[in-house]
This record gives structure tokens, sequence and C-alpha cells, in this order.
């Protein structure tokens, strides 16, 4: 159950910080946030054992983690906008 919940702590983290240092408009609230910092961690995970960074089945750092949820944030931006628009 920690485990769960330690992911879900580590998203928000992760995703609001990403939020932070992104300007602009952010859209969705504290679930999106999250799930932008889950998947932005898998996403630095699969990055950086794609550059050779870390071993199969290591977990991203939290930098690599961070530039996932910016990639991520990014197009998740660009979708919602094209939607908007």
């Amino acid at each position: 159950m920690f485990g769960v919940i330690g992911w879900m702590v580590f998203g928000l983290i992760v995703g609001a910080i990403a939020k932070l240092l992104m300007p602009g408009r952010d859209p969705g609230g504290i679930i999106v946030t999250m799930l932008i910092g889950i998947v932005g961690a898998l996403l630095g995970g699969w990055i950086g054992q794609a550059a050779g960074w870390y071993q199969p089945g290591q977990g991203a750092g939290f930098l690599m983690s961070l530039v996932g949820a910016i990639i991520l944030l990014w197009l998740y931006r660009v979708v919602v906008a094209r939607r908007t628009a």
C-alpha cells in the first residue's frame, strides 16, 4: 500500500515542480499534476534506459523524472491547446 501512496506523492511533487518550471497556463488540477509526475517518471526512466544511463528495471532519478514530466506537460499543453482553439 505504501508503494502506491509513495508513487502518488512522488508524482505530485514532480508534477508540481514541472508546472512551476514551465511558464504559461497550467491545464488540469491536482489529479492531472499527479498523473503527469508519475508518467513523467516512467518516461524519464525509459529515456535513461534508452540512453544507457540506467540498467533494466532501475528506476529513474529525480532529475530524469522531472525531465520526463516537463516533456509530458509540454505535450499535454499542445493537445489541450488544440482542443480549445
